[in-house]
């Protein structure tokens, strides 16, 4: 009897994706030989078929844009951190055919501020309003005592970010965009925005400037994280929340703990400067 397991990353577009860099790497220093983790273009049409068609090797699936809500109706089962902000990113499938949904992007941001020694925070600004910025939220209800002010460009978005604070049960004010200036003096920043969103913002940062989340990690640095760095701000980037994810979705998939943290981020870092 084959002992292989499989697992993979679906999304659309997906060529660019390290999640196969980043777990192949855990399954070598694991010493999961029988182990594979591949990635597969799959938009929200083709996501049922893919699903049924899974065969008992498969033990789990990283899911990225634009399928992390399209998912939930196919599970048996939503994790509560999932649920709060209706975003699967793993999906767990266990020996009895039951699919599991969760979301590491939570307790990965957590867990790749922890690791600066952030763990918690009197208030904190977020530019951006889009999924990841409702992750960023839920990881704030998490560490974050006061206000969340969110700067956005739109009075819809900017709606949708005070019902994603009511929801999760965090202080939520927005801001306008034009305004984004003023979200550098806050103790923490969590930039969700695309590449080059925050880039005319870097000549504003100030002297002594807190702390800099920025989920992009390609290209990096970023014109404000270099800016951030440069000023002796404390600066996690996209790759750290990547890693943190991935390693708990590692966890997940194969049962084995710890993953291997330091090996997944070397292995992130490499294939980073290749490209």
């Amino acid at each position: 009897m084959s002992t292989q397991r499989r697992a993979a990353v679906l999304g659309s577009p997906i060529a660019h994706s390290l999640s196969p860099v980043l777990h192949r790497a855990a399954y070598g220093e694991l010493g999961l030989a029988d182990w594979t983790y591949d990635l597969f273009d799959v938009d929200e049409a083709a996501l049922p078929g893919f699903i049924e068609g899974l065969g008992p090797e498969w033990a789990g699936l990283s899911l990225t844009m634009p399928l992390k809500r399209a998912v939930i109706p196919l599970l048996d089962e939503v994790s509560e951190t999932a649920a709060s902000v209706e975003a699967v990113n793993t999906v767990v499938l266990k020996d009895d055919g039951r699919r599991v949904g969760d979301n590491t992007d939570i307790p990965g941001m957590v867990a790749a501020l922890r690791e600066r020694g952030i763990e918690q925070v009197e208030s904190a600004a977020i530019l951006g309003a889009g999924a990841t910025a409702s992750s960023a939220l839920a990881a704030l209800a998490r560490i974050c005592t006061g206000e969340v002010v969110a700067y956005v460009r739109s009075e819809a978005r900017a709606a949708e970010m005070r019902e994603w604070g009511e929801r999760l049960d965090v202080e939520v004010r927005t801001a306008d965009w034009a305004d984004a200036e003023r979200a550098l003096s806050a103790p923490l920043v969590i930039a969700t925005t695309p590449a080059g969103a925050t880039d005319a913002l870097s000549a504003a940062v100030p002297e002594r400037p807190a702390t800099l989340f920025d989920v992009l990690y390609d290209p990096w640095p970023t014109a404000l994280a270099a800016r951030w760095s440069m000023y002796g701000g404390a600066v996690v980037s996209g790759l750290d929340l990547l890693v943190h994810q991935a390693v708990l979705q590692v966890e997940q998939m194969t049962g084995r703990t710890p993953a291997p943290l330091v090996a997944m981020r070397k292995a992130g870092e490499h294939a980073l400067a290749a490209r």
